[in-house]
């Protein structure tokens, strides 16, 4: 087990990585290199038992989502259809909140592309203020999707918080010709992607360390956390690849076919 052994603590010595169980850490191997036939399963699962490491299990989240009176009118344009054929279709945003060291809380908000389930557009706060928060990350979204293809026709899915319902939001996702979505008042599963990604973002970072000194402090860590998951963390739905290098294949297989023969 000697050599595994070794790759395997390198994997969990990551801060991130320390949280994958077996299947993610033996595609992180195959990804260094290893041959799938001399790491299986089994081996990992046994050497990481040996090692005394072992996966993270996310936990349920409490639901903090206030409905917005007289929210009913926007359609469910999703309806739970989290999978696209390429990106820059639907978005999806949510917002979580964070313990801080003072004892208040702090909040992020997040938007995602469906398909490779990159996350487009972040932003934390210590307030919920309904014009800041949830605008910021979506300008980010709209920025990246404006280089992707264009917001024209873009569904902008989100649950029936007040945050998400506001004039302010649903305004600016009009003036880019972006179609609003919201899911059935009360139901996680109509928003079930972007609460995934919550999950993970307080398994990964924020159950797995002290709580955050300022808004400085939230903002730097989610920033490192946003540009692992995009760029290294492995996903079980991307065949154990990462968003990036989803995106690129996406990308390059477009090019290959629009090219002469």
């Amino acid at each position: 087990h000697e050599a595994p052994a070794r790759d395997i603590l390198e994997i969990h010595a990551d801060s991130f990585m320390a949280v994958y169980g077996y299947r993610k850490t033996r595609a992180q191997l195959l990804a260094r290199g290893w041959d799938p036939a001399e790491i299986g399963r089994d081996q990992v699962m046994n050497v990481m038992r040996e090692s005394g490491i072992r996966g993270v299990r996310r936990g349920r989240t409490p639901v903090t989502t206030k409905p917005a009176k007289g929210a009913g009118g926007r359609p469910d344009l999703v309806e739970r259809g989290f999978e696209a054929e390429a990106p820059n279709r639907p978005h999806v945003a949510d917002i979580t909140y964070v313990r801080m060291a003072n004892g208040s809380f702090g909040h992020t908000a997040f938007a995602a592309d469906v398909f490779a389930r990159r996350i487009v557009g972040w932003a934390c706060a210590t307030t919920m203020d309904t014009r800041e928060l949830p605008l910021q990350a979506l300008e980010q979204a709209i920025s990246w999707a404006a280089s992707h293809g264009g917001t024209d026709g873009l569904v902008h899915h989100s649950d029936h918080g007040a945050q998400y319902i506001s004039l302010v939001c649903t305004t600016r996702v009009g003036e880019f010709g972006m179609l609003p979505s919201t899911g059935t008042v009360g139901d996680s599963y109509d928003n079930a992607m972007a609460e995934s990604a919550d999950g993970a973002y307080k398994t990964e970072l924020v159950w797995r360390r002290k709580p955050f000194r300022d808004l400085r402090d939230l903002e730097l860590a989610t920033f490192r956390w946003v540009s692992w998951w995009n760029s290294k963390r492995l996903r079980r739905s991307l065949g154990y690849g990462t968003p990036e290098r989803t995106e690129t294949e996406y990308y390059a297989n477009q090019a290959a076919q629009a090219a002469p023969l």
